[in-house]
């Protein structure tokens, strides 16, 4: 890299200009200052960022982080198959040594290495492991890398390398070559699912079900429809209506078993959690108080197995709604299924990656048949020539031959007759095969069986040949071969299920207890001791109103002081009807009105903007009749009034009420008082 040297303001070199002694130095001329944001300029550092930013996204791209297409693995995972096809005896080989081999290929260290080998273990499809390679339920660590062993399973052996078919690369330092991409008749990545976060983009793949996705396979194959939901190995139960082919979401909850009246035991955990991790989450909810629960044992050791033992006044159905909604019993997960093909990312379906698999595979055996039939015809080439070598006694006219042109020329002559039993042109490799014959196999060469052996390679030949005449119904033979040998070794382990929608609100409903302590002024859950006002969820909205016609809308609060002159508290409601009478300017009105939509903790007025007011009356409900009395006077004659309120059209808060009187009023019921007069005084009337 060219070094570049920026000018300094302040250069002190030998060569840069000096004021004259006892001067002062003058300002330094600044340069231009540019603030249009757009113009960034184009130089050299600048360059070599975007360049180097470039390289660095597309690296962790297409060598770290996204899944092939045409293999389904991401490179440190096609790097460990690889190493351990090399080194396979069939024994297992120590965990620390398979590392050690893929080092020559993976230029990122040994902990990604012995971390993706572990993972690939645990998926159980194509690495076999002795030893403690952790737990996929409490989230255990695997034993270091000495003391554990690998080996690969006869799945992986047998249906992902064949070197004719595979392309190799130089590895990162040039000393060993390296696949591009594994040539793998296995949809991989379907069955192990994948996760990867890069550079601006990120993936995630579901693991399916090894036994469904060849039937799927067959399904594309024989033009049928086909559907395919994930399957993970912890189990647990799947919703999957939101799945979109892998594209949109899907729900996973833990299986929960009621042992008896107060104990429930957790059995499967969803993708992704651990037992850690869950029990942590439902002692988080214990202690919130949204799950009862006086005891959590975990006996998970091979399996899971998670007691809970409820609180005298749980109710054992709620408690498991509860799980579900406040803890980990319950996840979603967001999909989004992004791939290396034609070496770029691009977004694909689950189907639109295993149609891919299944096109790649129906080429793939394709390639291996022709690459079968050549290896039959020359072996009946090899066949026949030894057969007419040795049986019409060619190898005599050699011996008074005295150079090698000589010898081939009369091998050549010899077999010239034949040549409509040969499959093709003889070569000089063909009779450098022949010069190599021992003498003991020529007199011990038995015609009968030779002609059995070609018999046999043309029964071959003519099978290849079928095969290759429709490889689609030949890959349709392949994958049932596959399912009948392999499928019942990976049963589907997680269920799927319609999961019922759960009420938070209806769960939570007595989740506080608020209380309102009227001598100190201090209203919340956590007041002290006193009649609760009401039971609420976290999830409500609490309305304060107070007698100045202030209203304010909070959540519900631990402790908070609202003061003595609170008029209204309940619920917040936006559409529900209030019913309010307030004195303003020595008026008195009535209104009817819905709060609508508030922002949180602002204060608002239910009066008009401008205007003081003191609430008489405020309720929630819609009152037949008002009973209104006024205070004495000298000459009133009237002193109570009966009003009815639903005359009153509903408005918002911030209009102004019906004029109802300019007396003071001195109470207002909604029931008749004990001395009210039935005969007194005429109906309220009310004015605009």
């Amino acid at each position: 890299m060219t070094d570049i040297k920026q000018p300094s303001l302040f250069d002190d070199s030998e060569d840069a200009p000096r004021p004259p002694k006892g001067a002062k130095p003058s300002a330094p001329e600044a340069p231009p200052l540019h603030l249009d944001g757009n113009d960034l300029g184009d130089g050299p550092l600048h360059q070599l960022m975007d360049g180097n930013f470039l390289q660095y996204a597309s690296y962790v791209i297409r060598d770290r982080a996204i899944p092939e297409i045409e293999d389904g693995l991401k490179p440190v995972q096609r790097r460990i198959l690889y190493s351990l096809n090399r080194n396979d005896d069939g024994r297992f080989i120590k965990v620390a040594n398979i590392v050690g081999y893929t080092m020559q290929f993976h230029p990122h260290g040994d902990a990604s290495i012995g971390d993706a080998l572990v993972t690939l273990v645990n998926r159980g499809y194509l690495i076999e492991g002795q030893g403690n390679f952790g737990n996929i339920h409490t989230g255990d660590p695997a034993a270091a890398p000495r003391y554990i062993e690998c080996r690969l399973t006869d799945l992986a052996a047998t249906q992902l390398f064949n070197d004719d078919l595979t392309e190799f690369i130089p590895t990162y330092d040039g000393r060993n070559k390296e696949p591009v991409v594994l040539p793998a008749k296995l949809p991989l990545l379907l069955m192990l699912g994948a996760e990867g976060i890069a550079v601006g983009l990120s993936t995630r793949v579901l693991p399916h079900n090894f036994g469904e996705l060849l039937q799927a396979q067959i399904a594309i194959l024989q033009k049928k429809p086909f559907k395919l939901v994930p399957d993970f190995p912890q189990g647990a139960l799947l919703d999957a209506r939101e799945y979109d082919e892998g594209r949109g979401k899907v729900r996973l909850r833990a299986v929960i078993d009621q042992k008896d009246e107060a104990t429930l035991v957790i059995r499967e955990l969803p993708y992704g959690v651990n037992t850690e991790l869950l029990t942590a989450s439902i002692e988080d909810a214990v202690k919130k108080g949204k799950v009862k629960a006086k005891a959590i044992r975990d006996y998970t050791a091979g399996k899971v197995e998670i007691e809970i033992a409820l609180a005298a006044d749980a109710d054992i159905q709620q408690t498991i709604q509860a799980l579900y909604v406040f803890t980990d019993c319950e996840v979603s997960l967001s999909l989004r299924p992004i791939v290396i093909k034609d070496q770029r990312p691009v977004e694909l379906s689950v189907h639109d990656i295993l149609r891919h698999n299944t096109k790649r595979l129906v080429e793939l055996l394709r390639k291996e048949l022709q690459i079968e039939r050549k290896k039959i015809d020359e072996a009946l080439q090899t066949a026949s020539l030894v057969r007419l070598f040795i049986v019409h006694r060619i190898y005599k006219r050699i011996e008074e031959c005295k150079t090698a042109a000589e010898v081939k020329q009369a091998i050549l002559d010899g077999l010239a007759p034949f040549r409509d039993q040969l499959r093709r042109d003889i070569v000089n490799d063909d009779l450098d095969m022949l010069l190599a014959i021992p003498i003991k196999r020529i007199s011990l060469y038995d015609i009968n069986k030779s002609r059995k052996e070609e018999d046999d390679l043309l029964a071959d030949f003519d099978a290849v040949e079928k095969n290759l005449t429709d490889v689609v119904a030949y890959t349709v033979k392949y994958l049932k071969n596959l399912y009948r040998d392999y499928a019942d070794l990976f049963p589907r382990r997680t269920r799927e299920a319609k999961f019922d929608a759960i009420e938070i609100r209806e769960l939570t409903a007595r989740e506080f207890a608020l209380v309102h302590d009227k001598d100190k002024g201090y209203f919340g859950y956590d007041v002290g001791p006193g009649e609760p006002l009401f039971h609420c969820s976290s999830y409500d909205k609490i309305i304060l109103v107070w007698n100045d016609c202030r209203y304010r809308v909070i959540p519900p609060p631990e402790k908070l002081f609202v003061d003595k002159n609170l008029a209204y508290v309940a619920i917040y409601d936006r559409d529900r009807v209030m019913t309010l009478v307030y004195e303003s300017d020595q008026i008195t009105h009535l209104k009817r009105f819905t709060f609508g939509g508030v922002i949180q903790n602002k204060d608002y007025f239910c009066i008009p903007e401008g205007e003081t007011g003191k609430v008489l009356f405020f309720a929630d409900n819609q009152p037949a009749t008002l009973y209104v009395k006024y205070a004495p006077r000298k000459g009133q004659q009237i002193h109570q009034q009966e009003f009815d309120p639903k005359k009153i059209a509903i408005r918002t808060p911030k209009t102004r009420g019906n004029q109802i009187t300019t007396k003071r009023v001195t109470d207002v019921a909604t029931q008749k008082p004990r001395n009210w007069d039935d005969k007194a005084g005429p109906k309220g009337a009310f004015l605009d």
